[in-house]
């Protein structure tokens, strides 16, 4: 099959919807199949250049951006008539056309431009429909309120699938805007199996930050995000520095909000700076060292559709004390793989003081019931196939009559 996903960007610090589309186009193409992606990038950025899936960027080359047209609003949704223009002529080649993420141009466009040429595309809505951002951003969900009215809710009423990773993804999916027309599925989503020399991965990591060497270290991986709840974390983390003295906090990811300085200087007002460290982005060898070096993996996010590097740490026995806004909470506390809590400083407090008081060999079986966990659940090696055999059968439908309510 020739497989087309279309997203904003390929840029891998977008975190999980592109780190998804990578892996299952791993999956697929170890297969035999043809995946390929069409973006709103520019041609000349580096993560197209080093993009592991061939990538069609459709953007304007990065030189003719500049600091102005970038805070214009079309240009920030990411207007560019090249992309339509494209599909139009192309989109009759693949077989599967799968768009992943809303409120950017690549939802709308493909949109209209398959209804035009009467070919059937799914969506992933990646956890754009949480309920969760309305709140938090109340200005921006008047206006998305607004868009969706006019334009967006049809990019899901004429989709021939709806594609959620976690039924709590789909409920929730729901309750934030209307009118919602959708052809749900909920489908195995998760992460490829690790493989390399542990002794070897841990040694990158350990080359990354030194200072974190022969300490035991609890490991959060993912953008530095306000969503991500890192000061919360922090405060959790102060409260019970004396009491773990050998403890410390790993906070590896991009900060692609700009936010980082203010966590570091409130790590410094809690006096507990000398014991967080900030490497950045992770990737390859060290990434996965992050993991084996950890005790233990947190992620005290406000909001979290998924969590693909919840199921890495799964996948690498390590346990995981996540809030119960991280979307698979409940398989993760029905598994045994972690310790869930909500979303304030008491909690991830508790929870911290409760990971930390166990023993290594409880932990050790907290892990080995994740590892289980990831198998039967977020192995994507099986969920990727059975995904493709559903939108096949799916594509091969004759075209579907719109309900006027979610199924």
């Amino acid at each position: 099959m020739k497989v087309l996903h279309v997203i904003a960007s390929v840029d891998p610090r977008g975190g999980g919807p592109i780190e998804g589309v990578f892996k299952s186009a791993q999956v697929w193409s170890s297969h035999g199949h043809d995946v390929q992606i069409a973006s709103l990038d520019s041609p000349d950025a580096e993560w197209v250049i080093s993009s592991p899936v061939k990538t069609i960027a459709l953007g304007s080359p990065t030189r003719s951006q500049s600091r102005l047209r970038k805070l214009l609003p079309w240009v920030r949704y990411g207007y560019t008539p090249r992309f339509p223009q494209w599909l139009r002529a192309n989109a009759a080649n693949f077989d599967v056309v799968i768009v992943n993420g809303l409120w950017n141009y690549t939802s709308l466009s493909t949109s209209r431009a398959l209804r035009r040429l009467n070919l059937p595309y799914f969506v992933f809505t990646h956890g754009m429909l949480d309920p969760w951002f309305n709140k938090a951003y109340p200005v921006k969900h008047f206006l998305k309120a607004l868009f969706w009215k006019l334009f967006e809710h049809k990019v899901l009423r004429d989709a021939r699938g709806v594609l959620f990773t976690c039924e709590e993804e789909r409920r929730m999916a729901r309750q934030s805007f209307a009118p919602y027309i959708a052809r749900e599925y909920v489908v195995g989503y998760g992460t490829t199996d690790v493989s390399g020399d542990p002794g070897e991965q841990v040694a990158a990591f350990f080359s990354e930050v030194p200072k974190a060497t022969g300490r035991r270290i609890a490991l959060f991986l993912s953008r530095i995000d306000e969503k991500k709840g890192i000061d919360l974390l922090l405060t959790a983390f102060a409260r019970h520095a004396d009491t773990f003295p050998d403890l410390d906090l790993v906070i590896a990811g991009p900060d692609l909000a700009g936010i980082q300085k203010s966590l570091m200087d409130l790590s410094s007002n809690l006096g507990i700076a000398a014991r967080v460290h900030w490497p950045g982005m992770l990737t390859g060898a060290a990434k996965w060292g992050a993991f084996r070096a950890a005790e233990f993996f947190v992620l005290p996010s406000h909001q979290e559709n998924f969590g693909v590097v919840v199921a890495e740490a799964m996948a690498l026995s390590r346990p995981v004390l996540i809030t119960n806004k991280v979307n698979i909470w409940r398989e993760v506390e029905l598994d045994g793989a972690g310790i869930v809590v909500d979303d304030n400083a008491e909690a991830i407090a508790a929870g911290l003081q409760e990971m930390c008081s166990l023993s290594p060999s409880q932990r050790g079986e907290i892990g080995r019931k994740g590892r289980l966990g990831f198998l039967n659940r977020y192995n994507l090696e099986d969920n990727a196939m059975q995904l493709l055999s559903l939108l096949d059968r799916l594509s091969a439908r004759a075209p579907l009559e719109l309900s006027n309510k979610a199924r």
